[in-house]
């Protein structure tokens, strides 16, 4: 697992390396700091200094791997502000869940780790819920514990969550609609329900219903549950993702162009399940000899193949301007530096 760009940023900036540096190698620089905050800015400054120090002892530790000796500094930031109610607590928070989670990678048969980064993470989202990292995570962890209820009710509740950024709930039903559409591709991608036949003179594949009536009803709620999921996430879709074929991307602020990219990806994903799920409902309206309903149900798949490979290639747009000025930036950086030597 990747180290928080968030614990780069505390541990990388000139004022806290040279502030960790006093605090570890001073007893008195600890003494006269403590003195200070408490009698100019009160206890809760001073807490927010020494999260912060255990921030980034935390992260040298998370680095070099001693998740235990993380764990510990992450738990006494985390404690230092329950309720998340400054940065230095919400940090705290998500590191600390974090950690956990790497330990369980590190040992999957203690699933004491993963049921408490679950928490972690939990309190993470209740500080902050549009934290969509910290949910991918839980849903990670309960898919790894093969919590399959518990799954489904977290992601259901995070698609039915009205109080998230649109493209978060989008996702969550992508998910939903995910597993329907490998239900239904399970029956009808078969040898025995797949098979290939002359059509208007070329080889075409036609869709005959499978031996068991149990596998073509259960057919039938995939598709049905799996279309219904997936209309609720191209019923989300904004403006900005509408319009975003036309977006003059030079013009917006770094911040604007990554949370636009991150919406457009979802919304990719979005249409190509669209398109997969179109897809069983054909293979389904050929099982039942509806010939008109298949062949426009194969129109409309196409279609949502085109929406979904637009917003592909918007995305490549997004990630290449993204990466220009990253560049472009390092370029001013090098040549910064070239001149005051």
């Amino acid at each position: 697992m990747a180290v928080p760009k968030e614990l780069a940023s505390i541990s990388g900036t000139a004022k806290f390396r040279d502030w960790s540096l006093k605090m570890r190698f001073s007893r008195l620089g600890i003494f006269l700091l403590l003195a200070l905050t408490i009698t100019s800015a009160g206890c809760s400054y001073y807490n927010r200094v020494m999260a912060r120090k255990d921030l980034v002892d935390g992260t040298a530790a998370f680095r070099e791997r001693k998740f235990a000796e993380a764990e510990e500094l992450f738990r006494k930031a985390a404690a230092r502000d329950p309720e998340g109610k400054s940065l230095e607590g919400r940090l705290a928070q998500v590191f600390l869940a974090r950690t956990l989670h790497s330990e369980f990678i590190g040992n999957r048969s203690d699933k004491s780790k993963a049921e408490q980064a679950i928490t972690e993470y939990r309190k993470a989202l209740s500080q902050d819920p549009n934290d969509q990292s910290s949910y991918k995570a839980v849903a990670s962890l309960y898919e790894n514990l093969e919590q399959t209820e518990n799954w489904e009710k977290w992601v259901t509740d995070r698609a039915n969550n009205t109080s998230i950024l649109p493209q978060y709930r989008a996702d969550a039903y992508v998910a939903l609609a995910a597993k329907q559409n490998t239900c239904a591709n399970e029956i009808t991608d078969t040898p025995q329900t797949k098979k290939t036949v002359k059509r208007d003179g070329k080889d075409t594949y036609q869709f005959v219903k499978p031996e068991s009536e149990e596998d073509f009803q259960k057919l039938k709620g995939c598709v049905s549950t799996g279309i219904d999921l997936i209309d609720k996430a191209v019923a989300l879709e904004p403006a900005d993702v509408k319009s975003a074929k036309n977006a003059d991307l030079k013009s917006l602020k770094n911040d604007e162009l990554k949370k636009l990219l991150d919406a457009v990806k979802t919304f990719e994903s979005v249409y190509s399940y669209k398109a997969s799920l179109t897809i069983q409902s054909m293979r389904l309206a050929d099982m039942e000899n509806r010939a008109e309903d298949r062949d426009r149900l194969k129109a409309e798949a196409d279609k949502y193949r085109e929406k979904y490979s637009e917003l592909g290639e918007i995305s490549r747009n997004i990630e290449a301007e993204i990466q220009a000025r990253t560049a472009e930036n390092a370029n001013a950086a090098n040549n910064a530096n070239a001149a005051n030597k």
